[in-house]
């Protein structure tokens, strides 16, 4: 700022003098107005070419101050515009590059010549509805992923303060319990859920005790395997592990396994201990069970005792029914006979 009252006092040119009070117009516009998309990517010396002609319709004068604070209502405090800028990772160049190419021509249109507010607000307006279209095809940040760890393609593109935000998740993810029996296998993971680079580098650590400290830790490996493996596990494998994700020498997440093992001795015992208990049931019997195939007695529902008994019943009719019949049958055929004996024996004697 001294820099602009030395030139205003050691100028004599009217041009350079005009352009010093106009630089001091624009400083005082922006002294308490929060960043933006425009004033993130526009320098300040095209805002100035930019606004040098702004003519108010109303008192016909021209006024830069007013220019400035239609850019800002414009741009700069436009949520639509805001939100189109939160691009990922990489992509604010190519949001810088929509922008200068809606803004600089209208800069070499204006640049000292006069236009009406009117014209300003048609043309500034419609400058910043092609960039929220354009700058809403640029790729999104993949997003953050709780609870922990540095994020880094997870980072959104701020225009309020022209940098991105990280994830501002810790670097320490809470402890994961794991219990096994002596003598068993097991294995670990360094694994988180977002996008890592592919430079990374893994340190595994380990600390008798339940703690995240990292005085408490001594270094185990370093490399590039995410996996850790005990291929039997002994007392003395209990403890924490720590495994550390590392890119370009720079702390990305760590991630801690406190395992437990249990020693076959004490599993043993237990199931003495349940031995035990199964004596001590109503009666003091064990359960009974089979000494090859364990019987488990199956009850059917009363709708299938029901639907049984009475196809049990129905297939008693039937069969009565067909006995019936037969029996009927018999008696009829037996009867039919007799009476063909006794007409044969009328004839008989009627011709004797």
């Amino acid at each position: 700022m001294m820099s602009f009252f030395f030139d205003f006092f050691s100028v004599t040119d009217p041009e350079i003098t005009k352009m010093f009070v106009l630089k001091l117009i624009f400083f005082s516009a922006i002294i308490n107005v929060a960043f933006g998309c425009y004033q993130c990517f526009i320098d300040v010396e095209d805002s100035l070419r930019l606004c040098w002609g702004h003519i108010l319709t109303e008192y016909n004068t021209r006024n830069v101050d007013f220019c400035f604070k239609t850019l800002d209502r414009i741009f700069n405090d436009e949520m639509r515009v805001i939100e189109a800028g939160k691009v990922g990772r990489g992509f604010d160049l190519m949001l810088k590059d929509i922008l200068l190419s809606e803004i600089m021509p209208i800069v070499e249109e204006f640049d000292l010549n006069t236009n009406e507010d009117t014209v300003y607000e048609i043309r500034l307006q419609a400058a910043a509805n092609n960039f929220i279209t354009e700058a809403s095809k640029l790729p999104r940040a993949s997003g953050c992923f709780p609870p922990c760890g540095f994020q880094e393609q997870g980072a959104v593109y701020n225009c309020m303060t022209c940098q991105y935000d990280s994830c501002e998740f810790p670097l320490d993810c809470p402890v994961k319990e794991i219990k096994i029996v002596e003598t068993n296998r097991t294995q670990m993971r360094c694994k988180v859920p977002f996008i890592l680079p592919t430079d990374i580098e893994i340190v595994w650590r380990y600390a008798m005790e339940k703690t995240v400290l990292m005085d408490n830790f001594k270094e185990v490996t370093v490399g590039v395997d995410p996996l850790y493996f005990i291929p039997s596990a002994r007392l003395e494998h209990s403890g924490t592990y720590q495994c550390e994700i590392f890119s370009q020498e720079h702390s990305l997440a760590r991630i801690y396994y406190y395992l437990t093992v249990v020693p076959l001795a004490q599993l043993g015992h237990a199931e003495l201990q349940e031995v035990f208990d199964q004596a001590l049931l109503p009666g003091g019997q064990f359960p009974h069970l089979s000494q090859t195939v364990p019987v488990t007695l199956w009850l059917p529902s009363p709708v299938l005792l029901t639907m049984c008994l009475m196809s049990v019943l129905l297939l008693i009719f039937i069969s009565l029914g067909v006995l019936c019949w037969l029996s009927c049958k018999t008696e009829t055929s037996n009867y039919d006979t007799a009476q063909d004996k006794t007409y044969t024996e009328k004839i008989y004697l009627i011709h004797c």
